[in-house]
């Protein structure tokens, strides 16, 4: 099959650049060192390939990504970096046999984690994003108390979020080391062997950890593609042109806000660079006719999102292409909670 005679919109994955940006990734954090996030593309059969190139540790934000991860016999070593207090289906992936580690960050969580069955835990460490994690003053405490629960303690999490999507290197650079400092304290107070963070945006920059969780560099987004990052832009959207209005100068495809994840700002058209998107709506992306060359009711446009995560999230698969031909389809299986 080809592109052209795909239902749009159709999510598409260039086979070619993604294997590019996993062989760049797995140069510099080769092996267990990188613990890719599949947050960001909900694939298991994406996650296969990794684990291909000796990558079989996975970084998680749902319980559902984790239950399908360890389904699909990639459940060597699963981390849920989330602090969740339902963990009862969790305890039953350990039964099983998958290695389950979950961030906690407070004494409910350490309780949550021991009763739900689960065994291993990191410390969530607030290194600067108002989010998750405990003051780095109290994380000693906390692995105190999780191993008096009988939990085994492997080390602190710390994800530096406010800082990965800085364009300014200089900047994002200080701040990845303002935040790391907070997270070694930390580690200093509770021990373990796993120093556990970063991301697409601190992949060459975060020299502290001995882990990197990062998953947008594998199929990139425009918010990253602003950072100059080594990584090839591998996921575009397949959309059809269904409206042409020429006297008001726009024309309108089959892709909108339910299809893009829009928190990041509007997609780019990127086989027509110099058009200009004007607005998303529902099902509707408008764009303007000025700088988009030849366009006609029926023409079909690749749109590439500001956005990885949500969008991944909002479809059922994954059409796997090189140039104009599908080679392959990955399910999106790892959506839900």
């Amino acid at each position: 099959m080809r592109v052209d005679q795909l239902t749009t919109p159709a999510l598409l994955v260039d086979l070619d650049r993604l294997d590019a940006n996993i062989s760049t990734m797995g140069a510099a954090w080769p092996g267990a060192r990188l613990r890719p996030h599949v947050k960001a593309f909900k694939s298991t059969e994406l996650a296969r390939r990794l684990a291909q190139h000796g990558h079989r540790g996975f970084c998680c934000a749902t319980v559902r990504e984790m239950e399908g991860m360890a389904a699909a016999g990639l459940g060597d070593d699963l981390l849920l970096a989330n602090e969740v207090l339902d963990t009862a289906r969790l305890g039953a992936l350990v039964e099983a046999g998958a290695r389950v580690t979950v961030a906690v960050d407070s004494s409910p969580t350490i309780d949550a984690a021991a009763a739900g069955g689960v065994r291993e835990v990191l410390i969530d460490v607030n290194v600067g994003l108002p989010r998750c994690g405990c003051s780095p003053d109290d994380a000693g405490r906390l692995a105190d108390e999780a191993r008096a629960a009988g939990l085994a303690v492997r080390g602190v999490m710390g994800y530096e979020g406010h800082l990965v999507g800085l364009e300014d290197r200089a900047a994002r650079e200080a701040g990845v080391a303002e935040a790391m400092a907070l997270l070694a304290t930390a580690h200093d107070a509770v021990g373990g062997e796993v120093v556990s963070g970063g991301g697409t945006g601190t992949w060459d920059s975060n020299r502290w950890i001995t882990e990197l969780q990062a998953g947008s560099y594998l199929l990139m987004d425009t918010a990253y593609g602003r950072l100059g990052l080594p990584f090839e832009p591998a996921l575009t959207l397949a959309a059809t042109v269904i409206s042409v209005n020429r006297p008001g100068g726009w024309g309108v495809a089959d892709v909108g806000l339910k299809a893009l994840g829009m928190d990041h700002g509007n997609p780019s058209i990127v086989d027509r660079p110099r058009a200009k998107v004007w607005f998303c709506s529902d099902e509707h992306l408008t764009f303007g006719l000025k700088d988009a060359g030849e366009v006609d009711v029926g023409s079909r446009i690749r749109v590439q999102p500001a956005h990885v995560d949500p969008t991944v999230a909002y479809h059922e698969r994954l059409q796997v292409v090189r140039g104009d031909e599908v080679v392959d389809t990955w399910a999106v299986d790892l959506r839900g909670w």
